[in-house]
């Protein structure tokens, strides 16, 4: 399980990133398609840190949702 910030960014288009796995970031042009994009990104990013023998970050993001 990985927490993921989806947000819509610029030219019509929605951003999806991982914040426990630096880098991984991806988009759509719907929020559905940038979700579906970001899982496929989570997965190759953590199959590239296996195969290099490195440690594959923990989920330590506390999120909390502000209403100002």
């Amino acid at each position: 399980m990985r927490q993921v910030l989806i947000h819509a960014g610029e030219d019509s288009y929605w951003i999806a990133e991982c914040p426990s796995l630096p880098g991984c970031v991806s988009q759509g042009t719907t929020r559905e398609e940038a979700i579906r994009n970001i899982k496929e990104a989570i997965e190759g990013y953590i199959l590239v840190l296996k195969e290099d023998g490195l440690p594959v970050p923990e989920d330590k993001l506390d999120a909390l949702l502000l209403a100002v």
